[in-house]
């Protein structure tokens, strides 16, 4: 399985993954995660944040968790993925993707502003510091229309959060297996 947690900059995206694959580390399911401000500035310094550069970005993630999911490890993206086409597309082309999306009000995460992102979007146009391309405030963030998962982290604490997002995991992860036990049974 491979779960798209799609949010605006500061939204909890990591922080949920992270609790979540500890959540489950008494499992038997495989979790990674895929933190694309990671894979970005380690595998992929050089694209930017034109739409083409993060469409770019999400297929490159999405062909690393296909990889991934196709040994049997549950694999988290954590990107902003701000345009439905690209996350449509990577619905389509790989088996078992989720989609999830963590919520948080802009005017919430300008508190938060824990890389200091909107305080540089909100600066004068000319001002060099200025960030030109932040999703959901000087660059378009399409909500998403029907995600498998919504959780608003401005009103859902973590540990709520963790515990819906890993039922969701247990309750996908039981029906594969019952559904390959199924299969095998009846061949």
């Amino acid at each position: 399985m491979i779960l798209l947690l799609c949010g605006l900059s500061g939204s909890g995206k990591t922080t949920l993954a992270q609790s979540v694959k500890m959540r489950l580390s008494d499992t038997d399911i495989p979790v990674e995660i895929i933190d694309a401000d990671v894979y970005r500035q380690k595998l992929f310094p050089n694209l930017g944040y034109t739409k083409e550069d993060r469409f770019e970005n999400i297929r490159r993630l999405g062909f690393i968790a296909n990889k991934l999911s196709g040994h049997g490890v549950v694999t988290i993206i954590s990107a902003i993925n701000p345009y439905d086409v690209i996350r449509r597309e990577l619905i389509a082309t790989y088996p078992n993707v989720k989609l999830v999306h963590v919520d948080c009000p802009v005017k919430t995460l300008m508190q938060r502003d824990t890389k200091g992102l909107y305080r540089r979007a909100f600066l004068p146009e000319n001002h060099p510091d200025k960030v030109t391309n932040l999703s959901g405030v000087n660059d378009p963030f399409q909500i998403p229309s029907s995600p498998d998962v919504y959780i608003n982290t401005q009103i859902t604490p973590l540990a709520k959060g963790t515990e819906t997002l890993a039922a969701f995991i247990l309750d996908q992860y039981q029906q594969e297996q019952n559904q390959y036990v199924y299969q095998h049974k009846a061949s």
